[in-house]
């Protein structure tokens, strides 16, 4: 039986198994509607309240500043549309890059098809925003600036303090939106000191349940809902709570922080010992992770070879990896990401991301590299193969 290597990390985590057992434990004993009045019902209320302290104090936040979502996309549309909605008087300009996650990028491009005024930054060959072009483009009617703290393909991390820093400089009133998803739980991050008005955060990404998100909204930052109904979560976002998922989120929330700094340390090593191993090998590669990117992430182009036949390839020998945006993979085309770093189409189409968690070990990362070591001159030989008998036709 193949040992099965999981480098997808960044699309989803394994549950931690205390997850798991609290969320069982949960559903079988605390499963009453948390509106409920009886007993039952308060039972299931004390666990999303505990919960929702958690993770408000993991970010040095007040736990009326934390909305449960049903995840990273829904946290990112309540955050800008509810934003909007909510506040028009502070203008129809809007600003992202060009690097986001779809679901801030597809959002972004429905409010320009309803007469926002949308700028889209340019990013510079590492993938950091162009702070130059930010300022141009800041003005007093500017409401909202999203931005990817750390983005999903090569972990790239952005200056959200020169960014916020351009923003005070210019218009005090505009909002700072991040996505930080991939950020959460990997860094450390005060949104408050940070300057941040709306911050998304993920639980699967932390070895929480899918299907459960959460949404900072900073004190005095006005929100409509998305949808109504019968006014959960302090009237901002309907519907009867997931209990056992939002208690297993606080609790992968509370696991997950408690190790942050030493989890950080074994993924560097872990990234660090990939690049070493691949460094031996005479493999034709690029790493398109830039030094100072998150240590999850590690994005490789390995040039003329197209990274969906080397995913399968790797896959039949028990190796899981990514194309880039598990969210967009299905997708038939370049990534957006890639493509805004002005690489060759070669790279763009050929490139891998690692992505490790905890759970992943350095022997894992040898076989790996020694795979890729094997597989990849084995698919160019037979795409030569291919080619000199289509040219003879």
């Amino acid at each position: 039986m193949l040992q099965e290597i999981y480098f997808d990390n960044s699309a989803t985590t394994r549950q931690f198994d205390e997850v798991t057992k609290l969320m069982a434990d949960v559903a079988r004993n605390t499963y009453g509607n948390p509106s409920s009045l009886h007993t039952k019902g308060i039972e299931a209320e004390r666990l999303i309240i505990s919960a929702r302290e958690t993770i408000a104090n993991l970010l040095g936040a007040q736990p009326q500043e934390i909305y449960f979502t049903s995840g990273g996309t829904e946290s990112n549309n309540l955050a800008i549309r509810g934003f909007l909605d909510a506040n028009p008087r502070l203008g129809k300009h809007i600003i992202t890059t060009q690097i986001e996650h779809p679901s801030v990028l597809e959002v972004y491009r429905q409010l320009e098809k309803q007469g926002y005024d949308v700028d889209y930054i340019g990013v510079d060959k590492e993938g950091l925003l162009d702070i130059n072009q930010l300022r141009e483009k800041l003005k007093s009617e500017t409401a909202l600036i999203s931005i990817i703290l750390v983005n999903n393909e090569t972990g790239v991390i952005q200056q959200i303090d020169q960014i916020a820093a351009v923003r005070d400089d210019i218009n005090m009133k505009t909002v700072i939106h991040v996505d930080a998803v991939q950020a959460y739980g990997k860094i450390s991050i005060r949104p408050e000191k940070a300057g941040i008005g709306l911050m998304s955060v993920s639980s699967h990404k932390i070895h929480g349940p899918k299907g459960l998100g959460a949404l900072y909204v900073s004190r005095g930052i006005k929100l409509n809902p998305l949808f109504y109904g019968g006014g959960q979560e302090s009237l901002l976002r309907s519907g009867t709570e997931n209990v056992p998922g939002i208690a297993g989120f606080g609790l992968a929330s509370k696991l997950t922080f408690e190790q942050l700094e030493d989890n950080y340390a074994k993924v560097v090593m872990l990234k660090g010992l990939f690049i070493d191993r691949l460094k031996s090998t005479s493999l034709d590669y690029h790493v398109l992770s830039p030094e100072g990117s998150s240590a999850y992430i590690l994005s490789i182009a390995f040039e003329d070879v197209k990274a969906e036949v080397l995913l399968h390839h790797l896959e039949q020998k028990g190796i899981y990896v990514s194309t880039g945006s598990a969210c967009s993979s299905r997708r038939n085309s370049k990534s957006h990401v890639l493509t805004a770093l002005n690489l060759p189409s070669g790279i763009i189409d050929g490139t891998i991301r690692f992505s490790f968690s905890i759970f992943n070990t350095e022997e894992e990362v040898i076989k790996a590299v020694h795979t890729l070591d094997e597989i990849i001159p084995a698919i160019d030989i037979n795409r030569r193969h291919i080619l000199r008998r289509n040219s003879n036709r």
